[in-house]
């Protein structure tokens, strides 16, 4: 592979994710890793194997739940779960609750969905904490590779949905180019490049919701790739006081 190439490798013939399998272990089963490689992982198969997933069945919702589900439309056991996985609702409209997850996250229903689980009536919640969920997949790796738990979130401003890392260990999560010069030798003083989101979005073009692939490696950004675990996704999070958008 030349300077400048990435390669971008599906890990295929993984196997339905159970609590307490191992991730990293069915990842290192089926695909040779080299030093430098940046593994990303579906949330989805890291909450299986963490217990992530509850039967809405067994949820019982209280009245602020039952309220916002009569308004929305939305099963009132759903949205209990929503409301116990988030710190702060922002909007309830249009049949969506865009919440602050515990997590720092914003996103549409704290993350929660019913794809890719074989149990009807269940719904996969986001692992507890992604950056440990990601330190806990690259020890069982053994190599010095990055990890990354990836998820799809919609964009303000944009249709469609795209990859960011919600947790990642072993790789410098943001590129900061501010006091750089640019091509011109002007100092930049805005520039830091998500690196961490941006490689999460890249890994999923060798895959789909129905592919049954849920994680991928990419090669070819070693330079990115650290000796220690690094500050993890919660670095790509921006601080409240800097947020102009709410």
């Amino acid at each position: 592979m030349n300077a400048g190439e990435l390669q971008v490798l599906p890990v295929t013939g993984m196997p339905e994710i159970a609590q307490g399998m191992s991730v990293g272990e069915e990842i290192a089963a089926r695909l040779e890793l080299q030093e430098g490689d940046v593994v990303v992982v579906s949330q989805k198969i890291v909450s299986k194997a963490e217990g992530r997933v509850r039967q809405l069945s067994s949820v019982l919702p209280g009245g602020e739940a039952r309220r916002l589900a009569a308004v929305l439309g939305k099963d009132p056991a759903l949205v209990e779960l929503i409301l116990e996985e988030s710190r702060e609702v922002l909007r309830a409209e249009r049949g969506l609750l865009i919440v602050e997850t515990r997590h720092g996250l914003v996103c549409a229903n704290a993350g929660i969905d019913s794809s890719n689980l074989p149990d009807e009536g269940t719904v996969s919640l986001l692992p507890e904490d992604p950056d440990a969920s990601a330190r806990r997949i690259r020890a069982e790796l053994s190599k010095v590779v990055g990890v990354i738990v990836s998820d799809s979130l919609g964009r303000a401003w944009r249709l469609g949905q795209s990859e960011i890392a919600i947790g990642c260990a072993g790789l410098a999560p943001l590129d900061d180019w501010r006091g750089r010069a640019d091509a011109n030798g002007r100092t930049l003083e805005a520039t830091a490049i998500a690196i961490a989101d941006e490689i999460a979005a890249a890994a999923d073009l060798v895959r789909n919701k129905a592919s049954g692939v849920p994680a991928t490696i990419v090669r070819g950004l070693g330079e990115y790739v650290t000796d220690d675990d690094g500050p993890g996704a919660k670095a790509l999070q921006r601080a409240r006081g800097e947020d102009l958008f709410r």
